[in-house]
């Protein structure tokens, strides 16, 4: 587990099969997800989540929890071969947990354990332009915008929008 003051990062457990359909079936949570998580987002979904990710070791996917409740999840994806030492970053909040600062710093506790933890030398991530809310939190993490890349995205309405591609060194890390 992984500790900070406004919230703690964990693996995923049985309870949060439970949990994740509440969270995920607001399409204020989900409009900006990766279109590998489902909408709308169904207990099997989450049985299917919770059975892919309960036994990784070590752990790359993290369940957010906020004074003893699941308010999210955070992780990292590493690649492999030539592009070992990398990962790709993502969260994402339940709709009232924004605005708390629950988002930046459990982004700095996963970056502080992909760094530390797991010999990680860069992190990436890939926000859809109109998420000012990501990108902010990416930044104030130390992040940095490398790139834009034009009409890469369709939102779940069917709007194609830019995605903005940050990253982050241990040399310049959270």
């Amino acid at each position: 587990m992984l500790v900070g003051t406004r919230c703690s990062l964990r693996p995923y457990r049985e309870d949060d099969i439970q949990t994740l359909p509440n969270l995920l079936n607001d399409y204020d949570v989900a409009q900006w997800m990766t279109a590998a998580i489902p909408h709308p987002y169904t207990a099997a979904d989450a049985r299917a989540w919770i059975a892919k990710v309960s036994g990784e070791l070590p752990t790359d996917n993290f369940a957010v929890e906020v004074d003893g409740v699941h308010a999210g999840g955070i992780g990292i994806r590493p690649h492999i071969g030539e592009r070992t030492g990398v990962a790709e970053f993502g969260f994402w909040l339940g709709r009232s947990y924004w605005g708390r600062g629950i988002a930046t710093e459990a982004a700095r506790l996963l970056g502080e354990y992909a760094f530390r933890e797991r010999n990680l030398r860069r992190l990436e991530a890939h926000v859809f332009a109109p998420n000012l809310a990501s990108a902010r939190v990416l930044e104030k993490c130390g992040f940095i915008r490398e790139a834009v890349s034009r009409e890469a995205l369709t939102e779940r309405n069917g709007d194609v929008v830019d995605c903005l591609f940050y990253a982050c060194l241990v040399s310049n890390s959270i």
